[in-house]
């Protein structure tokens, strides 16, 4: 599969967005909630401009970006609070498949509840976590677009469903380990480097 024109910069935007949120997440917390924010709100505008001219849509899929931007910097404890429904539910998906394929409703909502709530209560470490996750697949899906592979290249045109965990594991290990090693290292980055920032007042006395 090669790449269409909107392809390329999408890939390219998905590579920098997610090493940057995966190492400096934490610190640039609000810029990637209005980048986040933008995309969907983009993304979901776009979903109902086909047909219009052409200005018509570009200027309706901006106007949707800049809402979704303000959207969730006003709602900034909304925001992390998804972001950790968002953890819960992830983590379902990944630990815990019953026999029938799907979890059942009420286990989801309720790990979507806790997720929220340690979110709120452990803002920085739920920020750590879910950037580095949310950014490592976001970084490794740019790259491999960028390499001409053809899930990745689905994802950056728009089909999420294409990529792991929306798409199965089976045959397709090697994006798993690369997204878990990149996340659990950026993890890890963003803990000591808060860390530190947070000793220095207290050694400079």
């Amino acid at each position: 599969m090669g790449f269409t024109l909107s392809q390329v910069p999408a890939a390219i935007i998905l590579l920098v967005a997610g090493l940057l949120s995966c190492f400096l997440g934490y610190r640039l917390f609000r810029g990637l909630l209005a980048l986040y924010g933008f995309a969907g709100g983009a993304y979901l505008v776009s979903l109902f401009v086909d047909g219009l001219e052409t200005w018509v849509g570009v200027t309706a899929v901006i106007g949707g970006g800049v809402a979704g931007a303000l959207l969730l910097l006003t709602v900034y404890l909304a925001g992390l609070a998804l972001l950790g429904a968002s953890l819960g539910a992830m983590a379902i998906s990944l630990f815990w498949m019953p026999a029938s394929g799907d979890a059942e409703v009420w286990v989801v909502v309720g790990a979507c509840l806790v997720g929220a709530v340690s979110a709120v209560v452990l803002q920085r470490y739920v920020i750590i976590v879910g950037t580095s996750f949310g950014g490592a697949w976001t970084a490794v899906v740019g790259t491999l677009a960028l390499s001409g592979d053809a899930e990745a290249v689905a994802v950056a045109g728009g089909d999420l469903s294409q990529i792991y965990p929306v798409a199965p594991a089976s045959g397709q290990v090697s994006f798993a380990v690369g997204w878990f090693g990149l996340a659990l290292v950026s993890a890890l980055v963003q803990l000591r480097a808060t860390s530190a920032s947070r000793k220095r007042p207290s050694t400079d006395d």
